[in-house]
Formats: C-alpha cells, structure tokens, sequence
C-alpha cells in the first residue's frame, strides 16, 4: 500500500518529538509493507521565517493530497508581537478549516505505569479511560464577526460564539458512534444555563442521541465537568463539547495522566485527517533534547488506527509505550519515580526498541 504523509514539524519541540514519531512510522511502515512517501514542509513560525507567511498555499494543497498530515506543534514568543493574521496559530486554525476537521479525538487514559505521576491520589484516577470528542471548526474560534476596533473612543474586542444545527448533528453522531464502541456513555457538555448556542448544542444532542438508544446520554455543565474531571474522572467515557471548551477541559485532563506530554490527538472530517501531539511547542526547553515525544509517537498510532486502518499497527506503538513505561523509563516532564529520566531521542530509541519485539 502506498501512503503518502505530510509532516510538518513545526515550532520549538515540535521538529524534536516528529524526528522520534517518525522512526516508529518508518519502521511499522516497513514491517507491514507500507509504501511510505513524507514530505517536510514548514507550517507556523517556521513558515512565518522563510515564507513571511504562517501556512503556504502549496503546503495546504499538499496536505488536502495527502493520506495523512503529523504535525508538531506552531507558536512561541518569537512571534507574539506580529499582527493577528501572521501568527503562527493562524496556520493551524486554517488547517483544520480548510481541511474540514471538524472532529477532534483526544484519548485520555491513565496507564498503571504511571497513576503514582499524576497530581491526584491513585485511588482518584483508578479506571480513568476517557476520550474527549472535541467540535473542532466552530465556535468562538471561527465565529464572524471577530477583531479589535474602537467604539465610542475605547478599544473593543469582539469574538461571536455561533453554532448551527447541522455543525452540532455531525459532531455529536461522531461522539455517539464513538461510544458504541466503549462503554457506551457520552456527557455531553454545554453552558445551557446561560450561553443561546448551548441550548441549541443542548437540544440538538439530545435529538440526536434518540437515535443511539444503547448509549446513555448525559448532560453536564461545563464548570461542574472542570470539576468533576478532579473529583471522579473515571465516571467520564466519551466527553462530547464544543471547540473552546473540549481545548480547555483536554488539557485539564490530560493533567490526570502525570503529563500532558502524554496526549495524542486525531482531527478527523471531510478530507485529509491531521494527526498531531495536544502540548505546544514548549520553547522555553525546544532543543534541549528533553521533550517527551510519547504523545507525537501516540498520534502515529491514531494515524495507523483511523487513515490507514491497520489496528495492528496501532496497537503495536501502544504495547510498546506501555512496556517502556513499565521498564522504568520517563521523561523530563514526568521524572517523580523514574528508574531512568531518557532524552527524547533516548526515549524514542526505548519506543522502536519494544515496538520490534511486539
């Protein structure tokens, strides 16, 4: 099978946990007698660099041509002080319009290696395996009108949370048949007290959850889920929200596994599915060579998983990050009882190293 693959390493440690990510696509490609073709391409601040410009139109036809996008991670202070339009998240929102990702998986499980590198007790975030379904291509980052301008001599800014019937149907259907193949829970989460757009999303998932009457449909209000993700994350399956607050409840939740160095996320929708790690480009150690890259080497088994339907291969990358993780071996990022803290191409090395022997 030929496989073409679009890597965009990025910003900051970006380049560092796509180098690792690749070795094992490299290797599982060849094993299963994948055709692997990948093209580096520049994206964000990197593009920003050489370009002028967060995200080439060449670069966006070569990832709609694409089986698969790995992306890194775009942003940094370099950039915080170009205009709003050249900045390197610019090229990650157009992305996933462009791309039509509209739906946004970001597995949380707490893996027993590591239930004593989390902030909460052991007994807490026993049984935790959660899978955030995010709406990726709507609400306030997309909204229209948006921008900062001056009314009545007094600088304003504006951002309109607007969804549709329809962007809630598609996103909601995804989360439903999401959990028919768990244990057929989903939450989904609004601000219905308060928020127009909530109340549609509200009603909206309930029609819809009609239709899925082996999966038991619960409704939860954005701040008691910050919450209850604290106090009893394990009674979550599949979480099903909206674009700003599936961002910010993933990153509480990723804290339940130890790091957020941990979290792989897939972005799937009408064309080409982007694959990418949940933390940013963490500049502040990029180059260091002590980036986690488990959570990039976690996305290339969602790649395998969902662009080129190869459970084997996922499950493959996922037995071998277990058995590093019970061999003793970490990161920087999560060092508290680590038999040995590896470098990121130490704990690359440790991933190929097991995933040879799966």
């Amino acid at each position: 099978m030929e496989k073409n693959i679009v890597l965009l390493p990025g910003d900051g440690i970006g380049a560092e946990v796509t180098r690792e990510a690749r070795k094992i696509l490299e290797y599982l490609a060849e094993r299963y007698h994948f055709d692997l073709k990948i093209r580096v391409l520049p994206v964000g601040g990197a593009s920003i660099d050489a370009h002028g410009v967060p995200l080439l139109d060449e670069v966006l036809h070569s990832c709609r041509q694409a089986d698969a996008v790995l992306l890194g991670a775009v942003g940094g202070p370099k950039w915080d002080n170009h205009p709003p339009e050249i900045r390197p998240e610019k090229a990650l929102l157009a992305l996933r319009k462009e791309l039509g990702l509209y739906n946004n998986l970001r597995p949380v499980r707490v893996l027993p290696p590591l239930r004593d590198a989390s902030p909460l007790r052991p007994e807490v975030i026993e049984g935790v395996d959660l899978l955030v379904v995010r709406e990726l291509t709507g609400g306030l980052y997309f909204g229209q009108p948006k921008g900062i301008s001056v009314e009545n001599g007094q600088e304003t800014g504006v951002d309109t949370l607007r969804y549709s019937a329809p962007e809630i149907e598609r996103i909601a259907i995804a989360a439903f048949r999401a959990a028919r193949q768990r244990r057929q829970i989903v939450t989904s989460v609004d601000k219905a007290n308060i928020l127009a757009s909530s109340q549609l999303w509200r009603k909206t998932v309930s029609r819809i959850g009609a239709d899925y009457p082996d999966v038991e449909l619960r409704h939860m209000l954005v701040d008691n889920c910050a919450m209850q993700l604290i106090r009893d994350p394990a009674q979550f399956d599949v979480i099903l929200t909206e674009n700003m607050f599936g961002d910010i409840l993933s990153d509480e939740a990723a804290m339940l596994t130890g790091s957020i160095g941990m979290l792989p996320s897939a972005s799937l929708g009408d064309g080409t599915a982007m694959y990418e790690p949940v933390h940013g480009s963490a500049p502040d150690i990029a180059g260091k060579d002590m980036a986690n890259p488990l959570a990039a080497i976690a996305s290339v088994a969602l790649m395998f998983r969902y662009s080129f339907g190869h459970e084997q291969a996922a499950a493959d990358i996922e037995a071998a990050i277990l058995r590093v993780l019970e061999q003793g071996y970490r990161c920087a990022d999560m060092s508290r009882q680590a038999r040995q803290v590896l470098s990121t191409r130490e704990m690359g090395d440790a991933v190929l190293k097991n995933t040879e022997t799966c």
